[in-house]
């Protein structure tokens, strides 16, 4: 399927929010499925993938969110950052306060895909597609964002440690939307790391790739966010590497104990992109680096 195809479906574009929830709310009731579109740079690349559509299958409705007000903008007030989930990764790279107050989101949305790509794609769409190689996704689970979400219920906020529960799978019930996206925002000048291995330098999807955030007092380090791509079914937290290195002095890491707990952190797989000993070694390596940055001899 190419964006040719498009007119096949019944497409509609979202009046508002209320009234968004209110169709999939109906439509989910019905059993209809429903497809939510604001850059469609995964959701179009899914269905070129997919086998022959038999002319009994029904198709989706499709709605266009992309213009929904109640779904873009940047915001920041008193540390928290809100994003909008339709926001483009083109408007996160060049705004302000995120350049300010969030650069490794800016690195991050400056390595994703193409220009084309960064000015359609969108933090929403990223989520609601679950790849654990996104690199959006990967970025928010270093930040431990919050993902908000309504419905017909009311809005609620999922923690990041309770989004995803296995391969583009999620506790993000059918009839609510991605909203927006918030993250508690470190200290200025707080360092951070975004470290994507790929074929190439551009335009690639991750063999591995790395997002950090730390905050460090002397030779401790008190919060440490991390998120790995391309090295599980699920966007990898790095939960026992954290847990080692928040209850260890930086001088006190070893190589063998960090490469330990990257690898029980951890679970490749071998595909086109690469081999499962390459992704295990890289991930090794690129953790190391973030660590040897911060003081640990590793």
């Amino acid at each position: 399927m190419s964006l040719a195809d498009l007119p096949q479906h019944d497409m509609q574009r979202a009046a508002s929010l209320d009234a968004l929830c209110g169709l999939l709310s109906e439509r989910h009731t019905r059993g209809e499925a429903t497809v939510l579109l604001a850059g469609g740079t995964d959701w179009v690349v899914e269905q070129e993938l997919k086998p022959p559509r038999r002319d009994a299958d029904p198709l989706p409705l499709v709605v266009d969110v992309s213009r929904l007000s109640e779904l873009r903008g940047i915001t920041a007030t008193r540390g928290l950052l809100r994003i909008g989930a339709a926001t483009t990764y083109l408007e996160i790279r060049r705004h302000p306060v995120v350049i300010e107050r969030a650069p490794m989101l800016v690195h991050m949305a400056r390595e994703l895909g193409a220009i084309q790509i960064q000015a359609r794609g969108t933090l929403g769409g990223n989520l609601a597609t679950g790849s654990p190689a996104a690199d959006g996704v990967t970025a928010l689970a270093a930040y431990d964002a919050s993902i908000v979400v309504k419905s017909v219920r009311g809005e609620r906020r999922i923690p990041f440690s309770a989004l995803q529960t296995g391969y583009k799978q999620s506790t993000r019930a059918p009839d609510e939307v991605i909203i927006a996206v918030e993250i508690a925002l470190p200290p200025e000048g707080s360092p951070w790391i975004w470290r994507k291995v790929g074929t190439r330098r551009a335009q690639a999807i991750s063999k591995v790739a790395l997002a950090g955030i730390a905050v460090r007092s002397e030779d401790r380090v008190v919060r440490l966010g991390l998120g790995m791509a391309s090295v599980a079914p699920v966007t990898a937290t790095l939960l026992q590497t954290r847990a080692l290195v928040l209850a260890n002095p930086l001088s006190a890491l070893t190589a063998d104990a960090v490469d330990a707990a990257v690898l029980a952190d951890i679970a490749p797989i071998d595909d086109v992109r690469s081999t499962r000993e390459y992704r295990i070694h890289a991930a090794k390596a690129v953790v190391r680096g973030f660590l040897r940055d911060l003081g640990a001899p590793v």
